[in-house]
Parts: structure tokens; sequence; C-alpha cells
């Protein structure tokens, strides 16, 4: 069961980042190419979702919207990282 809520955990960001580019022209506006938004749904969602959002809203990412690019990649990469180090610690 954790096993499964884990992976729907890690799914989510990647569903609403799909819904947005299904449903809203947020991605298409925010990026030139479809490389990006593709490299940001493999690797870091919730990073393309925050800077998709601030580059819509302001035209680029400035002020506070620093902030939640900052807060963005830190859950990207806490995502990323945070099963390796619960993995690694299990085992001793």
């Amino acid at each position: 069961m954790p096993v499964l809520i884990g992976c729907l955990a890690l799914s989510a960001p990647r569903l609403a980042l799909f819904l947005t580019w299904l449903f809203s022209d947020l991605t298409q506006n925010a990026y030139d190419s479809l490389l990006w938004p593709i490299l940001g749904f493999l690797f870091m969602p919730v990073t393309t979702l925050a800077y998709a959002w601030s580059v819509r809203t302001t035209g680029s990412v400035d002020g506070g919207y620093v902030v939640l690019m900052i807060v963005a990649v830190l859950l990207d990469l806490g995502l990323i990282g945070g099963g390796a180090h619960s993995r690694r610690s299990n085992r001793n």
C-alpha cells in the first residue's frame, strides 16, 4: 500500500502538467519548443509548471516568482532524492 501511495504522489505533478498541456495554452505560451516541456515532464514537473505559470503571469521570472521557482526546484529535487536517501538509511 505505501508503494501505491508513493507512486500516486510522484505522478500527481506529471498528471497536472499533462492536463495543463491538454486543456490550456499555458505551456505553449511559456515555451518556444516542445523539448523543454517534455524534459520537464520527465525530470522536474513542479518546476516546469511553476515556470510556465510565472512566465504567463508576468512575462518573465521576477520578484516573488524567483522564490516560487526556488521552492519548485527544491520540491523536485526532494522528490527525486528523498527515496534514495530513505532506501540507504533502511539498509543500515
